[in-house]
């Protein structure tokens, strides 16, 4: 029996590959996402009754272009359709699928596709997000909420880019050595914006998110074989298997958020740590640092500590201090804050993070981190006041829920204090969200 869960977590894996294929056969963005919508419809009516296939991803992209192959004919009514080899590169693609589509071809599809979508014509930012929306098959609002922008703004965005792709004719080839080595920033970015949305989820939707940092970290994967020399790819790679190691561990059996210094460490992936390690430490070696690398070492440090005391929290910051050299932010800046929490105290991490408000007053974890600060300083008036904020702003049901888990820890204290003006006023607070 087939659940609405597994379709939609089968389509959502399929997407890119099926994508990849589609846009390869009709060189059309529009034509290729139609085909493939229409391909899930069919799926969404048949695989219920007949049972899956064996091959999800073949049997998209085979019903997908049969069906846009149909419009083509019905547009075209009594006109003499266009020669297949305006349609497409016939001869790779229909062998493929008539005897299966090997593994190896899906990924140079998909590859192909991410080029494509990183065209140097587009502005770096509508090339992540066109990305997020072709390939992966993300919703505006998931964008938005990666980019921290509105929905419309991300809407006009992503217009704006497939607008510029259909008037610019991009050739619908795989890029020369020198196009791939020019785009690989913006495709690397789009790898680990791709990581980060399945990361992200929460307990109700990690398992059909899950196939995104599957899909990251593959692609990382395939990015690696063919730039197998820059240290930077090593660095995205070892932090998605480094942070992935952790996923078994990182919510509790109600689907709570489960901080990283309380997690059951047992749980950790070891192999994947190992190969994380493994890659970071040889990246390092290349001794041309970036961002994804100091990310990874970071998360590699976190790794190694047995146990949460354990943890270098004075490299973790002197890392953060050259992560905001190499690609300074507001967030990297509120990630500092909590490694100088810990070296410095949370008074210097205030004061650290208390000029971003102007610029991350729309961002959840800025009050989180704030709430949590201003608790250690015992100001607590002052934490429900930012906890409040941070729940409102909250994207997911466990955000909120581990937020409204100090705002009880502070009634508790209050309570057991007998101070009864506090805790009212912190009560009235929590039930106002």
């Amino acid at each position: 029996m087939i659940d609405d869960a597994w379709l939609e977590s089968a389509l959502a894996a399929a997407r890119p590959q099926a994508m990849g294929a589609l846009l390869r056969y009709f060189r059309d963005l529009d034509a290729a996402e139609e085909a493939f919508q229409e391909a899930c419809l069919r799926a969404l009516q048949r695989w219920p009754q007949e049972g899956p296939p064996r091959s999800p991803a073949a049997w998209l992209i085979q019903v997908g272009r049969n069906a846009e192959l149909d419009q083509v004919r019905r547009r075209a009514r009594n006109r003499e359709l266009p020669s297949e080899e305006l349609l497409s590169n016939l001869e790779d693609a229909e062998a493929a699928l008539a005897v299966g589509l090997a593994a190896s071809h899906y990924r140079d599809d998909i590859l192909r596709l991410l080029f494509i979508c990183c065209h140097p014509d587009l502005p770096a930012t509508q090339q992540i997000a066109v990305a997020l929306r072709i390939v992966c098959g993300l919703s505006v609002e998931q964008i938005a909420r990666a980019f921290l922008v509105s929905e419309s703004a991300m809407e006009q965005r992503i217009t704006r880019a497939k607008r510029r792709v259909a008037s610019a004719d991009v050739p619908f080839e795989t890029p020369g050595a020198p196009e791939r080595a020019e785009r690989l920033a913006a495709v690397a970015a789009m790898i680990y914006l791709i990581f980060n949305e399945g990361y992200s989820a929460n307990s109700g939707e990690a398992p059909l998110r899950a196939p995104f940092c599957d899909e990251a970290i593959r692609l990382a994967r395939l990015l690696l074989r063919l730039f197998q020399d820059e240290p930077e790819i090593m660095g995205l790679l070892a932090l998605f298997l480094l942070q992935h190691a952790r996923a078994a561990a990182r919510l509790d059996a109600e689907g709570g958020i489960v901080l990283l210094e309380d997690q059951d460490r047992s749980l950790w992936n070891a192999q994947l740590i190992a190969e994380g390690l493994a890659l970071i430490d040889k990246a390092v070696r290349h001794r041309r640092r970036g961002p994804y690398q100091v990310q990874a070492a970071i998360a590699a440090l976190h790794a190694q500590a047995a146990r949460p005391e354990d943890t270098d929290w004075v490299q973790i910051d002197l890392l953060y201090a050259a992560l905001e050299t190499l690609q300074p932010s507001p967030v990297v800046t509120l990630n500092r804050a909590v490694a100088v929490s810990k070296v410095r105290g949370p008074a210097a991490a205030l004061e650290m993070i208390e000029p971003l408000a102007p610029r991350l007053g729309h961002y959840f974890h800025f009050f989180g981190v704030k709430g949590a600060l201003l608790l250690q300083l015992g100001r607590k008036e002052e934490a429900r006041v930012a906890f409040d904020q941070a729940i409102a702003l909250a994207n997911t049901a466990a955000e909120a829920a581990h937020i409204r888990m100090h705002l009880d820890r502070l009634i508790q204290e209050s309570a057991a204090r007998g101070d009864a003006e506090d805790s009212r006023q912190i009560t009235h607070g929590r039930e106002s969200c």
